[in-house]
């Protein structure tokens, strides 16, 4: 049974490997859309969830199993988004567990250990993106409660 708690400042590392692997799916859904890894992916992922670790209104959560960290969460408070017209949220930003441990339940603890953390920081509502092809989230996103609420389209320029 997998532990989630409050990720720490030594499982860094381990956020930027997940974090690097969370890049690397979602490019290979739409290369077109999504970033590329690089060889700076990893630090440059871990070090941003860093500066989040004790960011007032974010929580960055992790899974262990037999004490190495296999997934991770990372949730915000949010004020009104014009852009998005939506008004304060929690807003899920990343969930991820390595592939190596999925069908576990550990995303779904991850998803319920973010809820729970938003709901207590305030959150009127909850919001979340997934990509098109991410059909495994889409149905645990449903199966928590989750609905579609808006369908982003991409077009590429030029060439």
């Amino acid at each position: 049974m997998p532990t989630v708690r409050r990720a720490r400042p030594d499982d860094v590392p381990a956020l930027g490997r997940l974090g690097a692997l969370l890049v690397a799916v979602h490019h290979g859904f739409d290369p077109d859309r999504f970033i590329a890894p690089g060889p700076q992916t990893e630090r440059g992922y871990g070090g941003f969830l860093r500066g989040e670790l004790a960011r007032d209104g974010a929580v960055v959560l992790v899974a262990e199993v037999e004490g190495q960290v296999v997934g991770y969460a990372y949730a915000s408070l949010e004020g009104s988004d014009w852009m998005a017209l939506r008004g304060p949220a929690g807003v899920l930003q990343d969930l991820v567990v390595d592939p190596a441990t999925r069908r576990q339940g550990i995303g779904r603890r991850l998803l319920e250990a973010a809820v729970e953390a938003l709901v207590a920081m305030g959150a009127p509502r909850l919001v979340l993106s997934t990509a098109e092809k991410n059909h495994d989230a889409q149905r645990l996103f449903a199966a928590a409660g989750f609905r579609p609420t808006m369908i982003e389209m991409t077009r590429e320029v030029g060439g």
